[in-house]
């Protein structure tokens, strides 16, 4: 049963993160349209700033909430899981109160010194009120996680987009003929009503669900008290995030800085950021959705089975994580790689689009195994490492953009992105083979998977030959072809022994 539960919580999350992301696209290039790229480019400057902020404010707090609660592994009692849940709420609210008070009253020295930007600073003051809901949100989320109940924190996000689109649609147009800074602000105010809007539900939602907890059972012996306990997670990861949020932030202020000091030109710098990060990166990681939520999941599998010392289990988990995630991220690679530019011209009608999901489309794989390993090692209690290697990444990525991006421009900062995101999934995967004892199955699960790949890659090509010389629309010739290449990819892996019925077997047992 349990199963079947990871699989139907794997199907709800998926399910969710694609719908908010293709509603999230859509809504992308709506905002595109009202406020160009320049405005998207400060847009990610801002939102920069709140996410160094919020890293700050979640404390790494849910994974030490799902951890916790997940290794009392069905012996807790409602007063047991109640009272690591306060803990974990009080601990977020004060420090998302201090943060909060931070980015308020450092608003106009943070647009001044760090983002050379005074229009931020109306935005920068509206986004700090939501950094004490979002802190006690991502408490409940992870108590929900660890009660194997990811329909909770499913409804949560939609009804957080549904509050955020809905509020900026209805106030954006007055907002942006104020200017841009106005435009930008009422993003924000959408943002904050949305924060709160999902903490009310979990809210309501826990209240609901506590009173299904056991009232008598033998919770496990704690050497430490649950504070301590959650500081020992939550620490560690909060360093690695915050340090990483610390030097992305970094950053993301450098790069359009460096890439004025390329071109001449703020204005042109701003647009090519805003292309990247506001633009081509959230397409390149929509096809995530699974993982993302395998990786989420995963947490406290890996947690209740280290704690149970079962390595066989642990082991298990670790080599069907990394074959599912090469087997699903290599194909969708070879899509992006193919059909970047048509992609970047029919969502965003943009060739500039096209051409940084192109070069970036080959690294997909890398970033995707990055987002799932460093689950697994969040699980293995192994977050120390992922804090290394992340401090490691972001300092040669500053230092790199620093000498190369002045000189080279945006070809220059994406070839420093093609190496950071190769080395740090690299050392993260080196740490997780070590952990768990695992060794990878380079035949199955690399190289027979990019021959068949490249076989899929001739034939979606060949489909796109065939059908651009009808008269159809080009969505309607690129998902025919595409689906050609990813059907005879997946037939080629059951050929190749990559997919077994075994497989689906697993699948269809409880």
């Amino acid at each position: 049963m349990k199963r079947f539960t990871f699989l139907k919580n794997a199907f709800i999350l998926t399910i969710t993160s694609l719908l908010l992301r293709t509603v999230g696209i859509f809504f992308r290039v709506y905002l595109s349209n009202k406020i160009g790229a320049e405005g998207m480019g400060l847009y990610q400057l801002i939102v920069s700033i709140y996410v160094l902020a919020s890293t700050f404010a979640t404390s790494g707090i849910s994974t030490a909430v799902t951890r916790l609660i997940s290794e009392e592994a069905g012996r807790g009692t409602r007063r047991s899981i109640r009272r690591i849940l306060r803990r974990a709420m009080l601990v977020s609210l004060l420090i998302g109160l201090a943060s909060a008070a931070a980015m308020l009253f450092g608003a106009q020295l943070i647009s001044q010194y760090w983002l050379r930007d005074m229009r931020a600073v109306p935005s920068l003051q509206i986004l700090a009120f939501g950094l004490p809901f979002m802190g006690i949100t991502s408490c409940l989320r992870g108590y929900f996680i660890a009660r194997r109940k990811a329909s909770s924190t499913s409804y949560a996000q939609m009804f957080e987009q549904l509050v955020r689109i809905g509020v900026i649609l209805l106030i954006i147009d007055r907002f942006a003929a104020l200017g841009m800074s106005a435009a930008c602000a009422a993003v924000m105010i959408g943002d904050i009503l949305a924060e709160v809007g999902s903490c009310l539900y979990l809210g309501i939602g826990y209240l609901r669900d506590h009173r299904r907890l056991p009232t008598a059972g033998n919770p496990p012996a704690r050497k430490k008290g649950i504070l301590r306990e959650l500081l020992g997670i939550a620490v560690p990861i909060t360093a690695g995030r915050y340090l990483n949020s610390a030097l992305r932030t970094v950053e993301n202020l450098l790069v359009p800085n460096c890439l004025t000091k390329y071109s001449g030109s703020k204005e042109q710098a701003l647009s090519e950021f805003g292309m990247l990060k506001g633009m081509a990166m959230p397409i390149l990681f929509f096809p995530s959705s699974f993982l993302s939520a395998f990786s989420t999941l995963l947490i406290p599998e890996i947690s209740e089975a280290a704690a149970l010392e079962q390595s066989r289990r642990v082991k298990k988990a670790v080599q069907t994580s990394l074959r599912v995630t090469l087997l699903l991220s290599i194909p969708i690679s070879g899509v992006f790689a193919l059909f970047a530019k048509p992609l970047g011209m029919l969502i965003y009608g943009s060739q500039e689009v096209g051409m940084l999901i192109g070069v970036l489309a080959p690294i997909m794989p890398f970033m995707y195994l990055e987002s799932v390993v460093d689950g697994l090692l969040k699980g293995l209690n192994q977050q120390v490492s992922s804090l290394k290697y992340s401090v490691l990444d972001s300092v040669l990525r500053i230092s790199a953009i620093f000498f190369l991006v002045p000189a080279r421009g945006m070809q220059g900062f994406l070839f420093v992105m093609i190496v950071s995101n190769i080395l740090t999934s690299l050392l993260n995967i080196r740490r997780l083979l070590v952990v768990a004892g695992v060794r990878i199955q380079w035949g199955q699960w690399l190289l027979k998977p990019l021959l068949a790949m490249t076989a899929g890659g001739v034939a979606a090509l060949g489909a796109q030959s065939l059908l651009s010389r009808t008269a159809l629309p080009s969505l309607l010739i690129l998902l025919p072809a595409a689906a050609a290449g990813v059907l005879l990819y997946g037939l080629l892996l059951f050929l190749f022994g990559c997919i077994t019925r075994e497989d689906f077997a697993w699948l269809r047992r409880r």
